[in-house]
């Protein structure tokens, strides 16, 4: 019989591995805000949080909130918020709702009705047109523990076979 100091550790597991069989469908399932909706909804509950929260956290570090919110991934924005929180990533979670607020409720899935809360780009300093401006600032700030938050969930999941 083994000790517990001789057992095996656990495999590290990538967020990756519960996002990759799930990302081409439903990528290509976003022309249609309510098909991808239901489709999102079949997959397993932690391959969507980190789906969702990998999108938003990707888009927001490459352009903003803006450039989320105006981008067809923008329509998973209250799948994104669920996922940093069942993560435990719990600062992007409130940087992400104090963003949705931006919107009122319920939120533009629709990114023609998304499109109408944003204001145009403008040569200005971005600081002085985009509303998000100071959230993005706090978002940068606060994505180092992201990384390795999805994995640790991702691992949780996998250990308990829901991944």
């Amino acid at each position: 019989m083994l000790s517990p100091q001789d057992e095996p550790m656990p495999k590290a597991v990538n967020y990756w591995t519960l996002v990759e069989p799930i990302w081409s469908p439903l990528n290509r399932s976003w022309v249609d805000s309510e098909k991808f909706v239901r489709e999102f909804r079949r997959v397993r509950p932690e391959a969507g949080h980190l789906y969702a929260a990998h999108w938003c956290q990707s888009e927001v570090r490459n352009g903003g909130f803006h450039q989320f919110f105006s981008n067809t991934t923008g329509l998973l924005a209250p799948e994104a918020l669920e996922g940093f929180r069942a993560i435990g990533v719990v600062v992007l979670a409130e940087i992400l709702a104090e963003a949705l607020r931006h919107f009122g409720s319920p939120y533009p899935r629709d990114r023609d009705n998304r499109d109408g809360f944003l204001p145009i780009p403008q040569r200005r300093p971005r600081e002085e047109w985009d509303p998000f401006y100071e959230l993005d600032n706090r978002f940068y700030e606060s994505t180092d523990a992201w990384e390795h938050a999805a994995n640790a969930y991702a691992g949780r999941a996998v250990a308990a076979g829901r991944g």
